[in-house]
């Protein structure tokens, strides 16, 4: 589990397709306790570290290496990624760390668009498409996740919907690197869905 308070970015240092995937050589910074097997969350994509090291010419750092396969590439905008762009790392939430964001699976539901970028004042307010399907899981103050980041609807209307964004969430995320028309990975709050399953359940048993 995640809490969306990304830890940082990372960059794309190599990708590899496979006929079964494609893996990802991602190189960090301060993440020096990654391990074999360890959970990542990968600009909100729940991703497991099949390797990870330092450099031997210990120029470039950190980096760890995961695969993702056919269906998450499909499924998210990660298969399009090249060398060089940068995604919001986040590692797994200790049993005994702090809840700072909202519970984050990091399983991603579907890709949202950017729709709108607006500077106000000191922060930032970026506006998206509301993805088919997916409007009924998203109300004005409540948790959305997009690329990984932990974020608060600041207002739903029509087909879009707007977040508000402070400028240390900005600077530390890839937020700064969006422009209108990119694209971005929507999480609606888990809990939206327990509660649609449950009343499901009661109309059900009518």
């Amino acid at each position: 589990m995640f809490t969306g308070i990304v830890e940082g970015t990372g960059t794309v240092r190599e990708r590899t397709e496979t006929d079964d995937g494609l893996r990802l050589r991602i190189g960090v910074d301060g993440f020096d306790d990654l391990h074999h097997g360890q959970s990542i969350s990968v600009s909100g994509v729940c991703l497991t570290v099949e390797e990870c090291g330092l450099d031997g010419d210990d120029t470039d750092g950190e980096w760890f290496s995961v695969f993702l396969a056919s269906e998450t590439v499909a499924k998210t905008y990660l298969g399009e990624v090249d060398e060089g762009d940068p995604v919001n790392v986040e590692r797994a939430m200790p049993a005994d760390g702090r809840f700072d964001g909202h519970v984050v699976q990091g399983h991603v539901d579907t890709v949202a668009e950017v729709t709108g970028i607006e500077r106000v004042g000191e922060d930032w307010r970026f506006a998206f498409a509301i993805p088919e399907g997916h409007g009924d899981y998203l109300v004005d103050k409540g948790s959305v996740t997009l690329d990984g980041i932990s974020l608060t609807v600041a207002e739903k209307r029509g087909g879009e919907f707007d977040v508000a964004v402070i400028p240390t969430t900005y600077e530390l995320t890839t937020l700064s690197e969006k422009s209108v028309g990119d694209p971005v990975h929507l999480e609606v709050d888990v809990i939206a869905k327990y509660v649609e399953n449950m009343l499901d359940g009661y109309a059900g048993a009518d």
